[in-house]
């Protein structure tokens, strides 16, 4: 019965997302129930594009993308892929009606990761709206349940979250972007050469993302609400870990927050959440 391969490729996308994020794991725990399998799905159709460019560096990495591209609308179009995450996404892009222009968006960013970019404010603008922004509108489609008004009302400020998490990543990252994948995601700025001044540039842009991001998660709809503030707080105490430090610490180490801390962080969450502090 396909009833069981559905749940077998349910079960690859969660396993997909536990294995590579406990960030985000943490996050869609606290979803409301029906919410978690959704999101798990959307999380790992991102996480296997995402490993095609970081990691599989002994193979074809274009073709694997093409490749991976093709599977995945035509999964949507038939409405079933022999790949289980594949099987898992296409279920939730139809069921919730999400946007091709969305996916289209997302593997374009994803492409631009097989070259060597000198990124422009412009190209940097267009790959953090392909790479997080619309990640978190499929997300929020899940969310939002169909409801195309909660939806617009709502996009600009899943746009903001995705977009300071995605700055946050860089910033976390830069030391292996820069070193193992030859990568510059920020404008203007020289990492041979990286400055306080810079990391303080880029650091104000976060933090006003963050500011606008909260307003949206403060009008999300129960169910999503715990779970998107929960990582919300992961990665806002993360930033500010990072802005702690000095340019030249963050191009020696990758900057972490501890699992036991992940776990208070998540106790914090439920119980501003259930006093309606957020």
């Amino acid at each position: 019965m396909k009833e069981m391969f559905d749940q077998l490729s349910a079960d690859c996308s969660k396993l997909t997302t536990k294995s590579y994020s406990t960030s985000f794991s943490f996050g869609i725990y606290f979803l409301g129930k029906e919410l978690r399998q959704p999101i798990y799905s959307i999380y790992g159709f991102v996480r296997l594009a995402d490993e095609i460019v970081d990691s599989f560096h002994n193979y074809d990495k274009k073709y694997l993308l093409e490749k991976f591209k093709q599977d995945t609308f035509e999964a949507i179009e038939l409405g079933i892929s022999l790949n289980p995450v594949l099987n898992s996404f296409q279920k939730v892009v139809n069921e919730y009606a999400i946007d091709p222009k969305l996916i289209h968006l997302f593997l374009k960013s994803m492409e631009m990761d097989l070259n060597d970019q000198l990124y422009t404010p412009a190209l940097y603008n267009e790959y953090i709206l392909g790479s997080a922004e619309v990640v978190g509108l499929m997300c929020l489609k899940v969310f939002t349940k169909g409801d195309e008004v909660d939806y617009q009302r709502l996009k600009p400020f899943a746009m903001k979250l995705g977009s300071a998490f995605q700055k946050v990543n860089f910033l976390r990252d830069v030391k292996a972007d820069h070193q193992s994948l030859n990568r510059n995601y920020f404008p203007n700025v020289n990492l041979a050469a990286f400055c306080d001044n810079q990391k303080r540039e880029i650091e104000k842009e976060i933090e006003a993302e963050f500011v606008e991001a909260l307003i949206g998660i403060k009008m999300l709809p129960s169910v999503a609400r715990n779970g998107v503030y929960l990582s919300y707080i992961y990665y806002k105490k993360l930033f500010f870990k990072i802005k702690g430090l000095s340019a030249e610490r963050i191009m020696e180490e990758r900057i972490r927050i501890s699992n036991r801390h992940k776990i208070g962080l998540m106790f914090d969450s439920m119980i501003r959440h259930k006093l309606n502090v957020i």
